[in-house]
């Protein structure tokens, strides 16, 4: 890549765009956070199980709402955020805010405003909405920011209430109207595109279900946790699909990867400082955490060269391939996942992960070169 060719107005404005999706990450982090504060460990491994859902159910609609028409050539690839879907966001986030009421109401609301998120986020950060989507993610990081502050001054009970306020101006300003209609998708793409997602995303909370049946809650809190912490290597990786879906950017890649190697360095901070064990509770500072973080950081940061082949196959509309290549992939990381779970072991279910990921990015390189004749990090 010619540095002398960066657009250093469009690099800070991805870069703001990019640091905005620590909100996103944050929510199921301080959701875990507050239940700590409110709930028994049987009540927290629900909800810690809820919260893996609700990433499942945005990956869903993420899936058949934006990645499908991004995935379909010959359109101009342009998406919007659903009037239903913002109604539906806004409703649960209201439900949220009430959460310290009962756990069965973080468990209905959370799955719903997870998705919201991930779509109202997905659709400003495809669309190039930076500006809006930076507003959205610092009303979203405040009231996060608030929600942990009453639940670690003894105002727990009132800890879901700016959370759930946040989450409700967030989706409400990124609903703000285009002018634009969205693509349509394709449905045998649409199709293969919900099923691939369905596939890969299943794994995890079935996984989670596992451990709270197998090992205990406590063992799926903290699978829950460390997944949801890692989860801020996942803003970069994200944020480099989006944009990769609509065209090849060695710019973005180059961000992604630096702004991974930030987000290690942030987390290592985090654990030896104490402050990860302050935010997730006696859980967490009760068991040596480094080893599962730095597995599950690894497993993260594993997935930039499969996103790249991912998204390369998408825009040539290979959908079904990459579908099948992926379902290949699905069962073998919940195999290697599972052998960690019956050894007890919450370090080599990551390591499990971290196998998997690497096997499927041979897996898919050799896949793009037979069938486009090329290597997936050149520009397609």
């Amino acid at each position: 890549m010619n540095l002398g060719t960066i657009n250093v107005r469009s690099a800070l404005r991805s870069v703001g765009s990019m640091v905005g999706g620590a909100a996103l990450a944050v929510i199921p982090a301080t959701t875990l956070s507050i239940a700590s504060r409110l709930y028994d460990t049987q009540a927290q491994g629900i909800i810690s199980t809820f919260v893996m859902a609700g990433t499942f159910l945005g990956q869903l609609s993420f899936a058949i709402i934006v990645e499908s028409r991004l995935s379909t050539p010959g359109t101009a690839r342009r998406v919007v955020f659903p009037r239903w879907f913002v109604l539906a966001g806004v409703v649960a986030s209201v439900a949220l805010m009430a959460g310290s009421l009962h756990p069965a109401l973080v468990c209905v609301s959370i799955p719903i405003v997870l998705a919201a998120l991930e779509v109202g986020r997905g659709v400003s950060v495809a669309e190039r909405r930076d500006s809006q989507e930076i507003i959205s993610s610092f009303a979203v990081g405040l009231g996060a920011l608030a929600g942990l502050a009453l639940a670690y001054t003894g105002l727990a009970a009132f800890g879901f209430v700016p959370v759930g306020a946040a989450i409700g101006v967030a989706t409400l300003v990124r609903a703000r109207r285009m002018d634009h209609a969205a693509s349509s998708s394709d449905p045998s793409i649409r199709n293969w595109v919900l099923l691939d997602t369905a596939i890969t995303g299943v794994s995890y909370p079935v996984i989670n279900a596992m451990l709270l049946g197998l090992i205990g809650p406590a063992q799926a809190v903290l699978f829950t946790a460390v997944s949801t912490v890692t989860g801020l290597l996942a803003i970069p990786l994200t944020f480099m699909r989006l944009r990769l879906l609509k065209e090849h950017s060695p710019l973005d890649i180059a961000l992604a990867a630096v702004a991974l190697v930030g987000a290690v360095a942030v987390l290592i901070v985090l654990d030896v400082t104490g402050l990860l064990g302050f935010l997730f509770g006696a859980a967490w500072r009760n068991t040596p955490m480094l080893l599962p973080l730095l597995a599950a950081s690894a497993w993260r940061a594993a997935s930039l060269p499969t996103t790249i082949t991912f998204t390369s196959l998408r825009r040539a509309g290979r959908a079904r391939l990459m579908t099948l290549l992926r379902a290949a992939a699905a069962v073998l990381t919940f195999g290697l996942a599972m052998a960690g779970v019956l050894s007890h072991q919450l370090t080599l279910v990551f390591v499990g992960l971290l196998i998997a990921e690497l096997a499927s990015a041979v897996l898919y390189e050799a896949a793009h070169r037979r069938v486009l004749g090329r290597s997936s990090f050149r520009a397609a």
